[in-house]
């Protein structure tokens, strides 16, 4: 019996990966691949260790080589991040941003951010990561047309609210946030202009979207698996010394305990590669967003902000309300291999979660595996083939599956074959070839 159900959990497992590694258009805003030297590394022996505390500075003995390998993550994501101060043991973004709040606030504290329909993140909110920490929340102001912050409302409701924390970034992410303008109306009532970067990191590093510390956020917080395509975990950086001297003990000891070791040379190889090929992953993967919303747009979908070229990030958002809504396409389109998630809309309500009027598309995965322009365009006509009603869906799926087959190696990366020394890894532990 446990033979048997070992093999069941094998079985899923490739059969994950058959599906959603080689088989659909994962177009999920917040999901990537690493590359195959990241994921090589994935499994190494740091997955089995502990090491509490700071680099050097470990409460156990045996971590000689995962502190180099963390003072290695730590020079490069300063230096890719263009950060003094930078912590990486965060497990995840919402526990970064749990810890930013934990750090610069105390319960009943105001703070403000974005309403979820408006993009905010449920990390945000009174019921998510600020609620756990009794903070008082405050909706920073949202223009609908143009898919950003309404700066004179915000000035406002910072008059009123005289908020500790004012938290910018989101979920739904379109264009820059106006952070400059956002810290003189902050340094007015004394707040701190946290930022939130899990979905547009990787733009950030190459140089694609906007460097908030240098616009003025005092703190920056991420995830490392979205537009950055490393492995799932999160990361805190800063300029200023006096917020990170508050906000890193509440990291360690306060919320994490061993921080999940076994990402750490897979982060690492991931900033090498950044360093070596961010930009030019980044630039594509927003002339790929723009590219895919034009397509659409141009097809007669609801595409939000034409008047703004759909975009400046990885991520287009579409009102199919006309199509039965954003959980009845996403389904539809998950029958095709095409995987996109539904999403609450600026004109929806919370209370509409599970049947929200438009779909999230991100451009991110595609483009790691060379997809570009044209490309798009054939994603579009998939997607309208399928929403329309066009094509039967066994159809538009053979199709996607087609054009999934003609892009089957990650780009923007090191080439697995130099290194010898990993290659077979993941091979001998899941039967998964690493690179075609």
């Amino acid at each position: 019996m446990a033979e048997d159900l070992a093999r069941k959990i094998i079985e899923l497992v490739r059969s994950q990966e058959e599906w959603r590694g080689r088989s659909t258009i994962n177009l999920i805003a917040s999901e990537n691949i690493m590359s195959p030297l990241a994921r090589a590394l994935h499994i190494s022996d740091f997955a089995h260790r502990y090491a509490e505390g700071d680099v050097w500075h470990r409460e156990y003995q045996g971590a000689a080589y995962i502190d180099e390998v963390e003072d290695i993550c730590l020079k490069l994501a300063s230096e890719v991040f263009g950060a003094k101060y930078v912590d990486l043991r965060s497990i995840s973004g919402a526990l970064a941003n749990l810890a930013v709040f934990f750090g610069l606030a105390s319960p009943g504290d105001p703070i403000a951010s974005l309403q979820v329909p408006c993009g905010g993140h449920i990390s945000f909110r009174e019921f998510g990561a600020a609620g756990c920490r009794g903070l008082v929340v405050h909706d920073i102001p949202f223009s609908h047309e143009d898919m950003n912050i309404d700066l004179e409302a915000l000035s406002e409701v910072v008059e009123k609210a005289k908020p500790k924390i004012i938290t910018l970034g989101g979920s739904l992410f379109l264009f820059p946030h106006p952070v400059k303008d956002i810290s003189k109306i902050a340094s007015e009532v004394g707040a701190y202009v946290h930022y939130d970067a899990a979905h547009v990191l990787g733009l950030i590093a190459g140089g694609c979207f906007q460097r908030p510390l240098e616009e003025g956020a005092d703190i920056v917080t991420a995830s490392t698996h979205k537009t950055f395509p490393g492995p799932q975990g999160g990361i805190v950086f800063t300029n200023r010394e006096d917020v990170f001297s508050r906000v890193r003990p509440a990291i360690f000891p306060g919320l994490v305990s061993n921080h999940h070791l076994h990402r750490l040379p897979s982060l690492a190889v991931t900033l090498l590669e950044f360093k070596l090929f961010g930009k030019e992953y980044a630039k594509q993967v927003v002339r790929n967003a723009k590219a895919l919303g034009k397509a659409l747009y141009e097809d007669g979908f609801k595409v939000l902000c034409p008047h703004k070229e759909f975009t400046e990030s990885h991520q287009i958002a579409v009102d199919v309300t006309r199509f039965g809504g954003g959980a009845s396409a996403a389904k539809r389109l998950e029958e095709a291999n095409i995987i996109v998630n539904k999403n609450l809309l600026p004109w929806d309500k919370v209370s509409m979660v599970e049947s929200p009027s438009g779909i999230r598309i991100g451009s991110q995965e595609v483009t790691r595996y060379g997809m570009k322009e044209a490309e798009m365009e054939r994603i579009a006509e998939l997607i309208s083939d399928v929403l329309r009603g066009r094509r039967p869906i066994e159809q538009v799926k053979s199709d996607v599956e087609k054009l999934r087959r003609e892009f089957p190696s990650v780009h923007y990366c090191l080439n697995i074959e130099e290194y010898e020394e990993v290659v077979g890894f993941l091979s001998y532990a899941l039967g998964i070839k690493l690179s075609e």
